[in-house]
């Protein structure tokens, strides 16, 4: 039976979610699960949960063992099969904290902060090097296992490890599987199962490209009219706006939220045209709330978890189903983020892009797209271009490829001089680097 080595265990609901999909897949159920984590307490927390999880849905069939801190980190990932990723580098105090508050003296507003932007780029710099050493230990002690990542940012995370790490890896985010079907339902259109979908493009930034009913109806002109019509009406209470004007002005929609999509591009959080935050309904300050809640969720929820009181159902998340196509040789299909390599013929060659994968015992096989729609590809470019260099930076610790990647940031350029870009980034490098968050940069 394989081993599961899941890193960031402390991430308690989430490790539920993934090793519960384990426990209730077949091939999986008497997996050796092991949980790693740098905090003792939510190490134990989690330990408590899945072992009460792995009785009440398992029979006790799996293995659990945990493992805390960097000394323990080998032996957690020896002869693992499978590494599921979920860490979160400075966590919400003080790392994302400091990502959201410093910009904030430059005038510069964000909503999540988390894929790209200038929270973005620190967060991928506070966690690349962390990734660099999972990896020299996996190199070590299981080097034919997958890494399965689900932290942010993902096509820079994603990006690093399969260009300069030996290690087999895919990036996987929720938002491909939960694009088409809550457009329909928000839209009021009805379909048919099973719709047929193409979807293409980078994290969180994917396009759905073909949308048709079970018989074969196109339904994107209905899409484009039904979108358009609720834009020229004013509605205030809608939360999709900023993907519904990409498909007035663009002409397709794109997978991940409003919230996020408002802070990739230059046209929505504009300081001179203040208005726009409202007319677009756009949550400034969005991720900060969302992780006082959860945290308020967590010691709310906290006893269930620790006194055994579990249950799960099987999830859409896409790792138990890979991990089940790779052990059992039974094909399944996820949209996974890789480097493009010719399967986006229109993006540069050593993007990440987020396509449709074939996973069976062969591992996982990126599909060929082709051209994606000139303006489409145009708009991903901007986001590549900061991702390239963010990588770059991570690699060769330069401050000044760090400044560039910031420069080219369509939203930190749109609202920052030169110098303040310079500037800001000197501040959030003083503040995670003094913190140890990261490395000596040059």
């Amino acid at each position: 039976m394989p081993k599961i080595t899941f890193m960031g265990a402390g991430s308690t609901v989430f490790a539920k979610n993934v090793l519960g999909d384990v426990m209730l897949t077949p091939a999986l159920r008497d997996s050796d699960i092991a949980l790693y984590d740098i905090d003792e307490t939510r190490l134990e927390e989690s330990y408590i949960m899945v072992t009460s999880l792995n009785k009440n849905i398992n029979e006790g069939r799996a293995k659990v063992s945990k493992y805390l801190g960097i000394p323990n980190r080998k032996e957690a990932l020896r002869g693992a099969d499978f590494v599921v990723n979920a860490i979160q580098v400075g966590l919400y105090e003080p790392c994302t904290v400091t990502d959201f508050e410093i910009p904030k003296k430059y005038n510069l507003r964000q909503t999540i902060a988390d894929t790209l932007g200038i929270g973005g780029i620190f967060r991928a710099l506070r966690t690349i090097p962390v990734l660099e050493d999972f990896a020299a230990d996996m190199a070590e002690v299981c080097p034919d296992a997958w890494f399965l990542n689900y932290t942010n940012p993902m096509a820079m995370l994603a990006g690093y490890m399969q260009r300069y790490t030996p290690i087999k890896t895919v990036g996987l985010c929720h938002s491909v599987q939960s694009c088409t079907r809550p457009l329909l339902n928000a839209l009021g259109i009805k379909y048919t199962e099973p719709i047929t979908e193409k979807i293409a493009g980078i994290n969180h930034m994917a396009w759905l490209l073909e949308v048709r009913d079970n018989d074969g109806t196109d339904l994107y002109p209905e899409i484009r009219r039904r979108a358009c019509e609720i834009l020229e009406s004013g509605k205030k209470d809608c939360y999709d706006l900023v993907r519904y004007e990409y498909i007035r002005r663009l002409g397709y929609y794109c997978t991940e939220s409003s919230e996020h999509n408002a802070e990739y591009n230059p046209f929505f959080i504009k300081s001179k045209y203040p208005e726009l935050i409202e007319r677009y309904n756009i949550p400034i300050d969005e991720y900060p709330r969302r992780c006082v809640n959860q945290i308020a969720g967590w010691k709310r929820d906290r006893e269930k978890y620790v006194t055994g009181d579990v249950s799960h159902k099987r999830t859409g998340e896409y790792a138990s189903y890979i991990m089940e196509a790779i052990t059992t040789d039974v094909p399944y299909k996820i949209g996974g983020n890789v480097i493009n390599k010719g399967l986006i013929t229109n993006l540069p060659s050593n993007a990440c892009v987020e396509v449709a994968c074939l996973v069976n015992r062969a591992g996982i096989q990126p599909t060929v797209v082709g051209d994606l729609p000139e303006q489409l590809a145009a708009m991903n470019r901007t986001n590549i271009n900061v991702q390239l260099l963010t990588i770059e930076a991570a690699r060769t610790r330069k401050k000044e490829t760090l400044y560039q990647a910031a420069m080219m940031d369509p939203h930190t350029a749109a609202e920052l001089s030169i110098d303040d870009i310079i500037s800001l980034c000197d501040d959030l490098y003083e503040e995670h680097h003094a913190g140890g968050w990261m490395p000596e940069y040059k």
